[in-house]
């Protein structure tokens, strides 16, 4: 198992809870994972592909409004596929923003340019709370509907706390950079 993908085991998630196209397998990604996970359809529908190869899914056409499309389901072999990378510990916990990359090479850029940077991180950070909030509430209200309700709302709860961070550091950054242009 040292060599599975992660995105592998990320549609295998997404189809053990119900069976998925490769479209709403992006679409999920881009919505409920957006804040902790993300990926291409250049490198969904190969995984899915190879997944459908290694016994882990199966793919079956069924037609919607005329028009044909995929589905995909796992197998048992992909559920003990999940179990046991869920099993196992974390390789590699990464922070990755590009408004951080800019801010540490901030000097070229001087503190106007940093301060719309965080500005624009900040507005961000904004308009993508109240989303979490209002998907907390909604777990909270049909936690008792899908035992994985639980298990949501812990990624949901520490987005939440992470962008109640992240707006209390805007507004010190700005502060500092503030004191440096006065």
């Amino acid at each position: 198992m040292a060599t599975e993908k992660k995105i592998d085991c990320v549609i295998l998630g997404l189809l053990s809870h119900e069976n998925l196209t490769g479209y709403e397998i992006k679409k999920r990604m881009d919505t409920a994972l957006k804040y902790f996970w993300g990926a291409s359809y250049g490198s969904i529908y190969p995984a899915l592909s190879d997944l459908v190869g290694r016994g882990l899914a199966t793919k079956c056409e069924g037609a919607e409004n005329k028009r044909n499309k995929i589905i995909y389901s796992i197998t048992e072999e992909g559920r003990k596929y999940l179990r046991e990378w869920v099993a196992l510990p974390v390789e590699k916990d990464e922070l990755r923003y590009e408004t951080l990359l800019k801010l540490f090479f901030g000097k070229e850029g001087g503190p106007l340019q940093a301060e719309s940077h965080i500005d624009a991180f900040q507005k961000k950070i904004e308009e993508e709370l109240p989303c979490l909030i209002g998907a907390a509430d909604t777990l909270r209200e049909n936690m008792e509907l899908d035992e994985a309700h639980k298990y949501y709302l812990l990624t949901v709860e520490f987005g939440i706390k992470t962008y109640r961070a992240y707006l209390e550091w805007c507004k010190e950054a700005k502060a500092m950079l503030s004191k440096e242009r006065a």
